[in-house]
């Protein structure tokens, strides 16, 4: 599953739009990122690069923060341990999907 600041419509239109074969959850203000510390806020001068892109953060988002979380990626277990943090400043790096099949190998036995 993916978790988003996007609005529930926001989520949803980005998953039929993208042909995601997974869940997109809404995080309302960000709530949940938040708590892992993954929050920062976009900007003044970005804003209008954002919006020349056609990207409208509180349309999408639903507030007018502009906050938005790093890239991340978690697993968490069945007890609500973080067996796995991936978490990088820079957007176009993503976890490994062979670490992370690796790790889930490593927790379902």
């Amino acid at each position: 599953m993916a978790v988003s600041p996007q609005t529930p419509n926001s989520s949803l239109s980005t998953t039929q739009i993208n042909h995601l074969g997974f869940e997109v959850l809404s995080d309302a203000g960000n709530k949940v990122a938040q708590q892992f510390g993954i929050v920062f806020q976009l900007p003044a001068e970005l804003r209008p690069i954002y919006a020349s892109f056609g990207i409208d953060l509180p349309s999408a988002n639903g507030d007018d923060t502009f906050g938005l979380p790093v890239t991340a990626t978690y697993i968490i277990d069945k007890n609500r341990k973080i067996r796995f943090a991936f978490v990088d400043t820079d957007y176009t790096k993503r976890a490994e999907p062979e670490e992370i099949i690796e790790v889930l190998s490593r927790i379902s036995q």
